[in-house]
């Protein structure tokens, strides 16, 4: 019976170290690589608006028909235009 007990003493302590080691290694891969993933993981990847080329986060851009915009005032213009185009090609044909 003292064997057991011992062997169930000996397991506890080598599985609370594992942890205490996978806990360690987990917190120093964090610290290491932290700071590049968390941007990503947040979404702060960059954007470029269709109609005045400049970048801006994508959490602030607007998004319509596939393409990024800074304000609803550019993509309104661009929607518009996009809309004058496609009728100047339809009375040409």
């Amino acid at each position: 019976m003292n064997l057991l007990l011992i062997r169930l003493i000996i397991f506890a302590v080598l599985f609370f170290a594992g942890l205490k080691l996978y806990r360690m290694y987990r917190e120093w891969k964090l610290d290491r690589e932290g700071p590049q993933q968390e941007g990503e993981a947040s979404g702060n990847r960059m954007v470029r608006c269709r109609w005045c080329q400049v970048h801006l986060p994508e959490d602030d851009a607007l998004r319509e028909k596939g393409d990024w915009f800074c304000s609803g005032d550019h993509r309104d213009k661009y929607l518009s235009e996009q809309h004058e185009e496609q009728r100047e090609q339809n009375k040409d044909d």
